[in-house]
């Protein structure tokens, strides 16, 4: 036994490789591929005149039915934008090297945008690493702000940016994206889940943490910024889907009670955002399973939709009719709204600069289905660039971080038919 525990130390990445192989083989003698099936859309409010964004808002922010309403009681709908990179192993925020931070959130204000969606690590709060002038090079006020002696952490940074967003006028959504800070969301299933403390998982897992780990990171994240009332709350977990895609809702749905509870209880104004399993794809465990907190309307329900969604299905929506898209959407999420059970967040979606046919068939049904449904939504990304350098086929702005750089109006256009406030100064 010493031997294998040596061998799996040193060969960490090939234990990985090795337990998800296993995972996936077990998952996929069990998947069916799934026939066309005769079902009926039920009738979904379709609204003819999509609600703008806007930041016009008064906080705090409450839920009822299918709507998120302000403290003047009117509906507010989230057009966010996904800014990435507290996430990545550079542990800030993309385009700091390049823009102040106060330049980026004007340009996410220009474009139309009331809200971002802010993702972090677990290990930047765990490790809190000493920040390089490298990648904060155009915000070197951050370094003459901090105390006298110590060093500029990832956390300071972090709580600098989203200081940068409200005073700007935009909603922030804070999001646990990964465990280790890294490009999400890959095979690696250290990061499937919000713990990863499973047998062997600190043999196996480069930042290995429990459920306790887990919020108290999330508390350390939060506690700056209860005092700041355009923080509309938490996204609690990225993707959640277990080792190789077998969460059940139930576990999921009661540990975001848990960590929903330990931060109302620093601010009971907070919403709290609960993605859906399988990669956020799968929200129908809601149905008879809802999350329930001690403070009532706070909770909002969010899914993924991207062309390659549908676990399990083998059918990625990239290749489906519109009327099979828009039930598999009536059955994941959309049944919440038609109900007025809920309010969704649709908190990712994307396409790329060069569309495939199946990029553009998912694309023209995703617009058209949130169009008719008129929910909160966020578009993943804003950034040009991955924190390895690769380019970002989805990200809306260039390596230069201004107007002059944004790219695929197209897409821009889209959005503007489901609310967002683009003025369109590029035709």
């Amino acid at each position: 036994m010493p031997s294998i525990i040596h061998w799996i130390r040193r060969h960490r990445a090939a234990s990985i490789v090795l337990v998800t192989t296993t995972l996936l083989l077990l998952q996929t003698s069990s998947w069916k591929v799934r026939q066309d099936e005769s079902f009926i859309v039920p009738s979904i409010p379709i609204s003819t005149h999509p609600v703008q964004a806007s930041t016009n808002f008064t906080p705090p922010f409450r839920t009822r039915g299918r709507h998120i309403l302000d403290a003047l009681g009117r509906p507010i709908k989230l057009a966010s934008i996904n800014w990435y990179g507290a996430s990545e192993s550079d542990f800030v925020p993309g385009g700091l090297d390049v823009r102040h931070r106060d330049e980026i959130a004007q340009l996410i204000l220009d474009l139309g945008f009331n809200s971002v969606r802010l993702p972090y690590a677990d290990e930047i709060v765990s490790d809190n690493a000493v920040i390089g002038t490298g990648v904060i090079a155009a915000n070197q006020d951050l370094l003459r702000g901090a105390p006298q002696g110590s060093p500029l952490r990832a956390l300071d940074v972090f709580h600098a940016v989203v200081e940068s967003l409200t005073t700007a006028g935009l909603l922030v959504i804070v999001n646990n994206h990964i465990t280790q800070a890294t490009w999400c969301c890959g095979m690696n299933p250290c990061d499937a889940s919000w713990s990863n403390d499973w047998f062997g998982g600190q043999l196996l897992c480069r930042v290995s943490q429990t459920e306790e780990d887990w919020m108290r990171n999330w508390e350390k994240v939060m506690r700056p910024l209860v005092g700041n009332p355009l923080v509309l709350g938490a996204d609690l977990r990225n993707e959640v889907r277990g080792l190789w895609g077998t969460m059940h809702w139930e576990e999921w749905a009661s540990a975001a009670e848990k960590a929903s509870e330990r931060l109302l209880a620093m601010n009971p104004n907070w919403l709290m955002i609960v993605e859906g399993i399988s990669s956020a794809n799968d929200l129908s465990g809601v149905r008879e399973r809802h999350v329930q907190l001690s403070v009532p309307d706070r909770v909002v329900y969010s899914a993924h939709v991207y062309k390659w969604s549908g676990w399990g299905s083998l059918r990625p929506f990239g290749g489906r009719s519109y009327e099979d898209f828009a039930a598999e959407m009536w059955k994941n999420w959309a049944y919440l709204v038609a109900e007025d059970t809920a309010p969704v967040w649709v908190g990712e979606f994307g396409t790329p600069d060069d569309q495939t046919d199946g990029d553009r068939n998912y694309w023209r049904h995703l617009v058209q289905f949130l169009s008719q449904v008129d929910v909160s939504w966020g578009y993943w990304a804003l950034n040009p660039r991955k924190a390895t350098g690769e380019w970002e086929s989805y990200g809306l702005v260039g390596d230069d971080w201004d107007w002059s750089s944004t790219r695929s109006h197209d897409r821009l256009a889209d959005l503007q038919r489901l609310g967002l406030n683009f003025e369109g100064r590029y035709s």
